[in-house]
């Protein structure tokens, strides 16, 4: 990105308290991501992101999904409030709802989502204890691109950690949202910096299809 250009616009949604939102605006503030946080959404009016959200300066938006009679219109009124801010990236981040087809594929390359699991393990909930079940010697976080397929679409990243043999559940999550907090930025950087799309070949970075498990980070 030159000097000169306009900063890459977001919109966060968000549900609950806003880990990663927090995170990404440390990225900015450090100058890590040069991107700027055009609005925060919630489907939640008590959701602690927006908080944070309105001490840094940024505009907020509230829809509350039980006002409205079906998904399709509640994700309708989602795009008519983000239109407006002409976000280039949609970036979920703790957004608890499952979106229709409708609002994916009016933000088909430009929605993107974290996961806490090294997918396509674990899709949906409760992750943490469904790897400590099954006895798996790593977790992780996902970052994909988002399509009609629950926790399905093309992945972008996945960070990694070791599970230990006293980890529960809680351990497991907070050492795994380190990693989420590391991760979500580098990505948004990438798409910032115009070199992450999604493409006919699949997502691309630097013009190059990433795997099929996405970028390792170490």
């Amino acid at each position: 990105m030159t000097a000169s250009a306009a900063p890459h616009r977001l919109a966060v949604l968000i549900s609950g308290s806003g880990t990663n939102l927090q995170a990404i605006l440390n990225a900015i503030s450090s100058g890590a991501l040069h991107a700027q946080i055009a609005v925060v959404l919630s489907n939640k009016a008590d959701a602690g992101g927006l908080a944070r959200a309105s001490q840094a300066g940024i505009p907020t938006e509230v829809l509350d999904h039980r006002q409205f009679d079906s998904r399709e219109h509640f994700d309708q009124a989602m795009i008519d409030k983000l239109t407006p801010y002409q976000p280039d990236t949609v970036v979920l981040a703790g957004f608890m709802r499952i979106l229709s087809p409708l609002f994916v594929r009016h933000y088909t390359g430009r929605l993107i989502n974290i996961h806490p699991s090294l997918l396509p393990k674990y899709r949906g909930l409760h992750t943490h204890a469904r790897a400590l079940e099954a006895g798996d010697s790593h977790h992780g976080c996902s970052i994909h691109f988002v399509t009609e397929e629950l926790d399905g679409g093309p992945l972008i990243a996945q960070a990694r950690v070791e599970i230990e043999s006293n980890d529960t559940p809680d351990s497991l999550s907070n050492r795994v949202q380190v990693r989420e907090h590391q991760l979500y930025p580098l990505v948004l950087e990438w798409r910032a910096e115009q070199r992450l799309w999604l493409g006919e070949q699949g997502v691309m970075l630097d013009g190059k299809p990433l795997p099929e498990q996405g970028y390792q980070v170490p």
